[in-house]
């Protein structure tokens, strides 16, 4: 049995998990430090699920256009970028505002008592 054929659970660890993941992680801190909205983080998983999904039709020719495939995809990608989002914005506001906040779990914050 192959890792990489079509419709394994490798392709789709390997591009959409680790790949796709990983740049979606990575926006969603950027965002974050951008102080953008959690609204701006769900708009720009739109773009990158097709581009993952484009990715897994050029490399191993799996259908361009399946949209069951493209939102699993983009629902997966938008998971890691709120991770990655919120972990950020957890430490910039523990950060820059320490007199007012302070750590109350991995994903969470509270005001000083």
């Amino acid at each position: 049995m192959q890792l990489f054929t079509e419709g394994s659970f490798g392709v789709f660890l390997l591009l959409t998990v680790v790949l796709g993941g990983g740049a979606a992680f990575l926006a969603g801190r950027s965002l974050a430090k951008d102080w953008r909205s959690v609204a701006s983080v769900i708009l720009f998983m739109i773009p990158l699920g097709a581009g993952v999904r484009f990715l897994h039709f050029a490399l191993f020719q799996h259908p361009l256009f399946e949209f069951t495939h493209y939102i699993t995809t983009t629902l997966i990608l938008m998971a890691f970028a709120l991770l990655g989002f919120r972990l950020k914005r957890v430490s910039q506001m523990v950060t820059q505002y320490p007199w007012l906040y302070e750590r109350s779990g991995l994903l969470t914050w509270r005001h000083k008592s």
